[in-house]
């Protein structure tokens, strides 16, 4: 069975990776760039995801284009609910490009992390699956979280610190101190 496998970045792939080859599946990744702040992240997250695949001898497509001012217009209209939007976006790209490209079906990397909301992938991901008539395959990789990281660590590789987006990136860094009146 062919699947078209989202990428958020190396380290999440490689436990996605390793449980779906032993299973039989062909795996082809897709990068997703928009939803990735700022550009210089995106970046290093593309080049530590391409050094990987090409190591692992994963194809991967990348999309090209940085339209991130669409993404955050999409994400400003709705911010609290920015992480549904955010995976339909990475998700509904996926299933278009599983669909045109005639995979079996797709999923995401996403399920293996344990920082993102995994229910809500996997309804978005089914919601995606239905509209678009390609298959979404679920997996909850959460328990190789720790093998992951040690396999990343070891390897070197660029680990990020944020899920990707300037909301979470401000979450992660922005410290608001008091400032005393003078």
């Amino acid at each position: 069975m062919k699947l078209l496998l989202h990428t958020c970045c190396g380290p999440c792939t490689i436990f996605p990776l390793r449980i779906m080859r032993e299973q039989g599946l062909e795996v082809t990744g897709f990068f997703f760039r928009y939803n990735i702040h700022p550009y210089t992240e995106c970046l290093k997250r593309e080049t530590t995801l391409t050094d990987y695949a090409r190591q692992m001898e994963l194809p991967l497509i990348c999309q090209e284009d940085y339209e991130l001012e669409d993404f955050l217009r999409k994400l400003l209209s709705g911010e609290k609910d920015r992480c549904r939007i955010c995976y339909r976006e990475r998700l509904g790209a996926a299933a278009r490009l599983a669909k045109q490209e005639s995979f079996d079906c797709f999923s995401s990397t996403l399920l293996y992390s344990k920082f993102q909301r995994h229910d809500l992938i996997k309804s978005v991901g089914e919601e995606i699956a239905r509209e678009s008539g390609v298959t979404f395959y679920y997996q909850d990789f959460r328990q190789g979280w720790q093998e992951g990281v040690r396999l990343s660590k070891e390897a070197g590789m660029y680990r990020q610190s944020y899920c990707g987006c300037i909301f979470s990136e401000k979450e992660r860094y922005y410290q608001p101190t008091l400032r005393s009146r003078q």
